[in-house]
């Protein structure tokens, strides 16, 4: 399993730590990054999820992972009755509530301190469900994915963008270089936490491949299970429905 940092406290503690350390300077470092590219990724993810719901002034979603609220923000959008965003990191919460009160978005996204593997919200409460770069992170992947299927209600659906591996070759070196030699350096420099940006690329190494990934998503119960590769393969997002 990976970890943040080389200590005995578990991933899920690691993980809320580092992400503490590096709050103030995510926002920027996500796009600075990315080269803005992560924002049309979110578009795109809430474009689906537009797509997906038949009532969208009554649904209700829950944006696991919200971190600063960027993708909660997104899917304002569309108009919903409610979206709660959680997040083991008090200190992104923090960022997002701001953030959320500048845009006056107070009324419509509430954002919580809460455990992707332990939801506390009933069986079938949700319309959808949304997570962006956050299921690598969850210390046991089948418990944080039962656990979205659970409170998502029947036919709802649930949208994962996460990082992936191009298969170009081309690509794929200069992906390589990039996540491995420039995003550390960079990360580091601007956050201060040495071993956060390290972590990135091990932990997108570590996930599943697509087609494994699949397979998790089938093996909890989830259905109509599409994958859509993004920006030569760099993310993709897992659209998925319950039964």
């Amino acid at each position: 399993m990976i970890k943040p940092y080389n200590s005995s406290a578990s991933k899920k503690e690691q993980v809320a730590l580092m992400f503490n350390n590096i709050a103030k300077s995510y926002d920027f470092l996500n796009h600075f990054l990315s080269l803005n590219i992560d924002k049309y990724w979110r578009r795109k993810t809430i474009k689906l999820l537009k797509q997906s719901i038949k009532n969208n002034n009554d649904s209700v979603i829950l944006d696991i992972a919200t971190g600063t609220g960027d993708l909660a923000v997104e899917a304002s959008k569309i108009n919903p009755k409610k979206i709660i965003g959680i997040d083991i990191s008090t200190k992104m919460l923090q960022i997002g509530q701001e953030k959320i009160k500048q845009k006056k978005l107070t009324g419509l996204i509430e954002l919580r301190q809460g455990d992707a593997e332990d939801l506390k919200f009933d069986d079938n409460y949700f319309d959808a469900i949304t997570v962006a770069f956050g299921v690598r992170n969850f210390e046991n992947l089948t418990k944080g994915l039962t656990e979205m299927y659970r409170a998502l209600k029947p036919n709802g659906c649930a949208l994962i963008l996460e990082f992936s591996k191009p298969k170009l070759f081309l690509i794929k070196q200069i992906y390589n270089f990039y996540f491995l030699k420039i995003l550390p350096f960079f990360g580091k420099t601007f956050s201060k936490d040495k071993f956060a940006y390290n972590y990135l690329p091990y932990s997108v190494a570590n996930f599943p491949e697509t087609d494994i990934f699949i397979k998790e998503l089938n093996k909890v119960g989830f259905v109509n299970i599409k994958s859509i590769s993004l920006t030569f393969g760099i993310a993709t997002i897992y659209w998925v429905f319950k039964k």
